[in-house]
């Protein structure tokens, strides 16, 4: 669910339309959180079905889970609650009409319904206080009576009328009015978690636990495997990462640019960027030319004593128990990036958009080819220490470079949307950059792999 959760909120930062998000978040929530509709089991069994109460639980667990993770301060409490209250609305208006009047009826709302002697009273007021309603509606729909506060959205876009502190709701606008409730009760039920919290301090088994998941919300922590990487029959080899790397992320890029000017990396920037090589597919063998032919400076002897075991150790050729052999270590998401081993004075690693202060990221994404004015002013915005939107910083940047080929996928329709979700992995930043700039369709990257081209 944290996906989910970001990915709205992303969509939100990067001023999606609501139809857009929509789309977007769709084959996400089928991916991570399925909820069938009751209509869609057997009659004989309604809701249930094994299948909707699976479904159901795993949406409970994750609700409540992520309600004591984000509880513990106002921020997180506001972020969550603005987010979950957007999931809500997506699902409300994608539900079975049926059960959607059943949802609504089972919350025993304090609505006051419009006597029909009020509404011919005030049907002047209504209908030109109520835009776009025809007369019909007026006259034979229903009207509810809310405190004008629980309907902000309504009062803002001026869609309802006004009287004595009440506002005078449609029955077609009556999604406000359950968003008004749902976030009310939302709201109450994160303030009373947090007065719950501290109690949870003495369990140290928990509180990691919950940690991990707030810090995730930031930038959602990624796990990939070498197939979600891997380029079957692109050319990568020690003599191809020069040209490969304008297809790296910034954090990498600046490794790369760091390591050709310098010859040398300390040993966290070396780690981040050996890793990653290995993500994208740099055998072993091409890792240890690839770093032997870049420290130009230091003797064979030198190379050998001081640098090539941690080489062979993150692959996973030496050191480590038997389930890691052969394996090695994971590419560093983007997560762990922005919240371990901060760089010091003479290091590279870590992200630029986190790590750098406004103006050297501003001459490093204008160094790499980012001169749009309107970008580099919102990646100054992203970063700024209100927002810290490192990763949608990022992603912003990943757009403008790519726009031309995302339009084409787009429109062609050769990449489904949740291939187009925001990027949280600098290696999933690569091969997303790679297949785009190449012409590659989803589902196509084993084949004719001796074809593809840099």
């Amino acid at each position: 669910m944290p996906q989910v959760l970001a990915e709205l909120e992303a969509c939100s930062f990067r001023n999606k339309s609501p139809s857009e998000t929509a789309e977007h978040i769709k084959p996400l929530l089928a991916k991570y959180l399925p909820l069938s509709p009751n209509s869609s089991a057997p009659s004989s069994v309604g809701w249930r079905d094994p299948k909707l109460q699976k479904e159901r639980q795993k949406d409970h667990y994750s609700h409540f889970i992520l309600r004591l993770a984000f509880s513990s301060t106002e921020d997180l409490r506001r972020r969550f609650g603005r987010i979950e209250t957007a999931l809500f609305k997506l699902r409300f208006q994608n539900d079975d009409a049926r059960e959607r009047q059943d949802f609504v009826k089972s919350l025993n709302f304090d609505w006051e319904t419009v006597s029909e002697q009020e509404k011919q009273t005030l049907a002047t007021s209504l209908r030109n206080a109520t835009p776009g309603l025809k007369k019909e509606e007026i006259e034979e729909g229903g009207w509810f009576k809310v405190d004008f506060e629980t309907v902000p959205e309504l009062v803002e876009q001026r869609r309802v009328f006004l009287k004595a502190g009440k506002a005078y709701v449609p029955v077609r606008e009556q999604m406000s009015m359950v968003l008004a409730g749902f976030t009310e009760r939302l709201d109450k039920g994160l303030e009373l978690t947090a007065r719950a919290l501290p109690r949870l301090d003495e369990d140290d088994r928990l509180s990691p636990i919950l940690t991990h998941l707030s810090k995730n919300f930031a930038t959602p922590d990624a796990h990939i495997s070498d197939a979600d990487t891997s380029l079957p029959g692109a050319p990568i080899n020690a003599s191809s990462i020069d040209s490969l790397s304008q297809h790296f992320p910034l954090c990498m890029r600046n490794l790369h640019l760091t390591l050709r000017k310098n010859d040398h990396l300390k040993h966290f920037g070396r780690l981040q960027y050996t890793l990653f090589l290995k993500g994208i597919g740099l055998s072993l063998e091409d890792c240890l030319v690839f770093w032997r032919t870049s420290f130009r400076k230091k003797t064979d002897d030198e190379f050998n004593k001081e640098y090539k075991y941690n080489v062979r150790h993150a692959y996973g050729d030496v050191g480590g128990d038997a389930t890691r052999r052969g394996k090695g270590y994971s590419p560093f998401s983007c997560q762990k990036i922005l919240t371990e081993h901060p760089p010091g004075s003479g290091e590279a690693h870590g992200c630029p958009y986190r790590h750098f202060s406004p103006d050297n990221l501003v001459a490093l994404l204008q160094a790499t080819g980012v001169n749009d004015k309107d970008v580099l002013r919102g990646v100054r915005e992203d970063v700024a220490p209100e927002k810290k939107r490192y990763h949608i910083a990022c992603n912003r940047v990943f757009e403008y470079a790519h726009k031309v080929e995302l339009k084409r996928v787009k429109e062609e329709g050769t990449w489904p949307a949740s291939e187009l979700d925001t990027i949280v992995h600098p290696n999933t930043y690569f091969k997303r950059s790679y297949l785009l700039k190449n012409g590659v369709k989803i589902g196509d990257e084993g084949r004719n792999g001796d074809e593809m081209e840099m």
